[in-house]
C-alpha cells in the first residue's frame, strides 16, 4: 500500500487548503496526518489522510488518534479557565490555597497563573527522573511541591515543558475533587462528544495512530547543566513511549493527550467562538477571554525564543505573528499545533505522526492555516 488517499470534507472556498494537505503527504512532509478548521463555530475543513504508521500499511483513518504532546496543553489550560470561569478556582491565587505543601522551599507566593505561564520555576525537577516515573502521580506532584524554585517566579519565563501539567493538574485536583483527565472529560470533551482524552482507555488502542520520532532527540546538544538541559533531559524521553499502555492511561496533562484534530478543534473552538463549540455553551466569553490576559514576556531559558505567555496559552509576538492580536495558540513536540481567534473566531488544528524537529510546532501546520486566512480575507 503506498498511494496516501486523502478523506474529509473541506469547503470549496477553502480549497486551497486541501490542495496543501495532499501536498504535503504526496512530497513525503505528512507520512499521516489530520487538519480542521472552524470558523464561527462551523466546521469548514476536516481532512486526513496518509498512513498511521511508518511501514505505511494502515491507512489513516477518521477516528485515527495520536499523541499530540504539548498540545495537550491546551486542553489542561481550558479546563484551568473553565474551573475558574464557574468560580472554582482563582487563578491569582497562591498555589498554596489549594495545595498547602506546595508552599515548601519558599513557594508561598507562587500563583496559579505562574504555573499557567511557564513562570513558576519549576521547569523541570531535581530528582532524576525515569520516563516511566511520570506515571506515578502522587510521587511526580511531591516532588515540585518541596523542590525550589530554579528562578524568582513570575521574573522569567521558562518552558515547563513535562511539569506544567502535573503542577496544574494537582491545582484542578484539589479544587475540583476530580483528575484533570477526569473534569475535562465530564465538563468538556463528553459535553462536545470530542474525541480527545488525557488519560486513555485500552479500549482505544486499536485505533491509535504510530509516531514516527523526529532524527533529533529532545533537549539533545543542551548543556546538561542549563535550565534547557535539566528541563528537557529529565527524564529522557524518546517519542515511542506514546506507544505503550502505561503512557496511554497515565495522565500527563503537559504531552500525554491523545486525538485528532478534528477533536481538537471541537475543544479549542469554545475559546475561538464565546465559549460555544458544537452548538453547547461551555463556558461564558468573558470566560474564554481571560486566556488572552498577558502574564510574563520575554526569552525563554528552554526554547531559547521570545515568548509572550497569557493564561495558559501562547500569545502573538516576535516568534509568534499572527493574522490577529486577540489570538491564542500552543503546539507540541513534533508539529501538532492549534490556534483559537477571538477576533474573527477561527480555530484550525493539525494533528500528525511524523514527527519534525520542532518542540511546539512546526511550519507544516502554518502552510495550511494561512490559506484558510486568505480564503476569508478574499471573501471580505
Amino acid at each position: 500500500m503506498t498511494e496516501a488517499a486523502v478523506h474529509g470534507h473541506c469547503d470549496e472556498r477553502f480549497a486551497a487548503v486541501r490542495e496543501v494537505f495532499v501536498n504535503n503527504l504526496k512530497g513525503g512532509l505528512d507520512v499521516g496526518a489530520s487538519f480542521a478548521a472552524t470558523v464561527e463555530g462551523e466546521m469548514v475543513v476536516d481532512l486526513w489522510g496518509g498512513f498511521a504508521d511508518a511501514a505505511r500499511t494502515r491507512p489513516w483513518a477518521r477516528d485515527t488518534i495520536v499523541n499530540v504532546y504539548s498540545t495537550t496543553k491546551t486542553m489542561t489550560a481550558l479546563t484551568a479557565l473553565l474551573l475558574a470561569d464557574r468560580g472554582v478556582l482563582d487563578l491569582h491565587a497562591p498555589v498554596a490555597r489549594y495545595w498547602p505543601e506546595f508552599a515548601a522551599s519558599g513557594k508561598e507566593g507562587v500563583k496559579v497563573s505562574h504555573l499557567l505561564s511557564h513562570a513558576a520555576g519549576l521547569s523541570g525537577w531535581d530528582t532524576p527522573l525515569r520516563a516511566e516515573e511520570l506515571y506515578d502521580w502522587s510521587r511526580i506532584c511531591a516532588l515540585l511541591a518541596a523542590q525550589k524554585p530554579w528562578w524568582t517566579p513570575g521574573e522569567k519565563v521558562g518552558y515547563h515543558a513535562l511539569s506544567q501539567g502535573f503542577l496544574v493538574g494537582e491545582v484542578i485536583r484539589r479544587a475540583s475533587g476530580k483528575t484533570v483527565g477526569t473534569v475535562f472529560r465530564e465538563e468538556i470533551a463528553g459535553p462536545l462528544g470530542a474525541d480527545f482524552h488525557i488519560g486513555l482507555a485500552a479500549e482505544h488502542d486499536a485505533r491509535v495512530g504510530e509516531l514516527i520520532p523526529p532524527t533529533t532527540g529532545l533537549g539533545k546538544g543542551q548543556d546538561p547543566q542549563s535550565i534547557a538541559g535539566r528541563t528537557l533531559n529529565n527524564p529522557v524521553l524518546t517519542a515511542l513511549e506514546p506507544r505503550t499502555r502505561a503512557w496511554r492511561a497515565a495522565e500527563i496533562p503537559a504531552a500525554g493527550g491523545f486525538g485528532h484534530a478534528r477533536s481538537v478543534a471541537e475543544v479549542q473552538t469554545v475559546l475561538a467562538n464565546r465559549g460555544v463549540s458544537k452548538d453547547k455553551r461551555i463556558m461564558s466569553e468573558a470566560g474564554t477571554r481571560r486566556a488572552l490576559e498577558p502574564q510574563i514576556e520575554g526569552v525563554d531559558m528552554v526554547l531559547g525564543l521570545p515568548i509572550k505567555h497569557g493564561m495558559g496559552y501562547g500569545l502573538p509576538g516576535e516568534a509568534m505573528p499572527l493574522p490577529s492580536p486577540n489570538t491564542c495558540f500552543w503546539g507540541g513536540w513534533g508539529g501538532s499545533l492549534v490556534i483559537a481567534d477571538l477576533d474573527r473566531r477561527i480555530c484550525c488544528a493539525y494533528v500528525m505522526n511524523k514527527m519534525g524537529e520542532g518542540t511546539t510546532g512546526d511550519l507544516r501546520a502554518f502552510q495550511l492555516i494561512m490559506p484558510v486566512y486568505q480564503a476569508l480575507a478574499a471573501r471580505t
